[in-house]
């Protein structure tokens, strides 16, 4: 802007020089006086007008560093300082599923009769088809001072109200970051994805079943060697295997002790090896479940203060659960290898978890009240190993990269303008195996959970009432509309060991009062849902 003021009035005082001596030569010297002074007073108009500019230029710089920025993208809604410094998000999640079963199993059995009502000749209820929102997570994060941070995700599906996420957060290096709250475990690696960036509808067994799933604690974690190792440690206060905390004071005083490294060696190279991952997560603790399960006589906690989960199908239809009388009491060890690779439009995740947990029984005494510590059975105290596995393999027929994380379309749906979304085949088989030994009694005899009958008698669970495996095949499609909208479909096919009465005179395994034990009933069911995250 200066420099064309400057030269405007070079040319105007340039142009007086040159003609003054036509003007001589034409007029007399008042003439020539007067031209000059309307040339030098030009030239000071040209001056001011360039200083103008330059305060104007100032002034929007100026006030470029104090306006905040607003911003509205696929990516979420912001608020931030003109430095960037401050910043404030808004995000979402929204899942709404469908489930249909041709053929499954819906296991009310430890119901009492007027709750469960009458069950089919195996001793279970159809499952049911049913519609229901998945998650319904709006989210709000942000920073200060640039290296301070926070996350709260609230969720409503389900019918009530929760805390998914609600921690802090100090980004000090990326090197070494501290976070303090609820928070997702730092464990699993397919747990680690965004519940809006899971390739299938439901996680696998390694995740639901026997890592934890949102724990309550500090962890530190960071990249080392140009972002091509993850670690990360923390203290929490612990769960049962696929476990989440509520936000409420932890119990039980002993606290879980979680470890992951994460190996990306190749990641700044241009070989087919760029994409792979591989890494092992672990956790430690040394547990003793609460006996007293009367929630209107203790403290208000998590459904799981016994120290030990049940697990579910892809499907989620409870097929185990542990006995009545069965007490966490002692170690319990995670650990967890797992592996990724990403090369274009294919994708690869694959993990193992084993569990090793000590569990005690405890006897029913006669006229003890919610106030009284039951016995423990002598000889009873046992270490149980459960372990899942998981291999899944996704394809992008339309040719877009694969990730972690999300996909984006290279052309977005638009009827009008003939774009169709990213297609994305997925594949997965998983499954999940328990230690023989939970369906046994002391003695090394298979039993059932009958308690009443006789204490020698006692399992940790019952082989008629839940199944000894799970082994599921997936097999989808996912369509990405844009990188916001996803409609997903997933055909599950899972069968057991174990799990049901036999009710035709079948041999099997005995169980308590000498039944006979058979397969649970195949699990057919078809997953759909329709999201939209951003």
């Amino acid at each position: 802007m200066q420099f064309k003021y400057t030269k405007f009035a070079a040319i105007l005082i340039a142009s007086g020089i040159i003609s003054l001596p036509i003007t001589a030569s034409a007029n007399d010297s008042t003439e020539l006086e007067e031209l000059r002074n309307l040339v030098q007073e030009l030239s000071q108009q040209v001056k001011v007008l360039a200083r103008k500019g330059e305060i104007v230029e100032e002034d929007t710089a100026a006030a470029k560093k104090t306006t905040p920025v607003v911003k509205a993208s696929a990516g979420g809604f912001s608020f931030a300082s003109a430095d960037g410094k401050n910043e404030i998000k808004f995000r979402g999640l929204l899942q709404a599923d469908h489930r249909s079963y041709s053929e499954g199993a819906n296991d009310v059995r430890n119901r009492t009769r007027d709750r469960a009502g009458l069950l089919n000749a195996e001793g279970f209820h159809d499952a049911d088809d049913t519609s229901l929102l998945r998650r319904v997570r709006p989210t709000i994060e942000g920073k200060v001072a640039d290296k301070y941070g926070f996350r709260f995700t609230p969720e409503f599906a389900g019918g009530s109200a929760s805390a998914v996420d609600a921690y802090v957060e100090a980004n000090l290096n990326p090197a070494f970051k501290i976070r303090a709250g609820k928070q997702k475990s730092i464990v699993g690696l397919e747990r680690l994805q965004g519940g809006g960036d899971i390739k299938f509808v439901e996680r696998s067994y390694v995740t639901n079943a026997i890592l934890p799933n949102r724990d309550l604690g500090v962890t530190i974690s960071g990249d080392l060697f140009g972002n091509k190792l993850n670690y990360g440690v923390g203290i929490v206060n612990g769960v049962a295997d696929g476990g989440n905390i509520s936000t409420g004071t932890e119990y039980n005083g002993e606290r879980e002790y979680t470890a992951r490294l994460f190996a990306t060696p190749f990641v700044d190279s241009t070989s087919a090896l760029a994409g792979l991952g591989f890494g092992v997560g672990a956790t430690y603790t040394n547990f003793t479940g609460e006996q007293n399960l009367n929630f209107t006589d203790t403290a208000a906690a998590d459904a799981t203060r016994n120290g030990l989960p049940s697990y579910v199908t892809n499907g989620q239809q409870t097929f185990f659960r542990y006995g009545a009388n069965t007490i966490a009491d002692g170690k319990r060890f995670r650990v967890s290898p797992q592996a990724s690779y990403y090369n274009g439009p294919f994708g690869l995740i694959t993990e193992y978890a084993r569990v090793n947990q000590d569990v005690s029984l405890i006897g029913n005494v006669a006229g003890t009240t919610t106030n009284t510590l039951l016995p423990y059975l002598p000889g009873t105290k046992k270490q149980l190993s459960h372990d899942a596995w998981q291999v899944a393999a996704t394809y992008l027929i339309t040719g877009e990269d694969a990730s972690f994380r999300g996909v984006k379309p290279k052309n977005d749906f638009d009827l009008d303008k003939g774009g169709w979304g990213a297609w994305e085949l997925v594949a997965r088989y998983s499954e999940i195996n328990l230690d023989s030994d939970t369906f046994k009694n002391r003695l090394g005899a298979y039993a059932g959970e009958n308690l009443a009958t006789t204490t020698n008698n006692s399992a940790y669970a019952d082989g008629s009432k839940s199944a000894k495996s799970a082994h599921s095949w997936t097999a989808g499609v996912n369509w990405y509309l844009n990188s916001n909208a996803k409609i997903a479909l997933n055909y599950e096919q899972t069968s057991f060991d174990g799990g049901a009465i036999s009710g035709n005179g079948q041999t099997g395994a005995a169980g308590d009062a000498g039944r006979s034990i058979r397969d649970r009933p195949d699990e057919r069911a078809l997953l759909a849902r329709f999201q939209v995250a951003f």
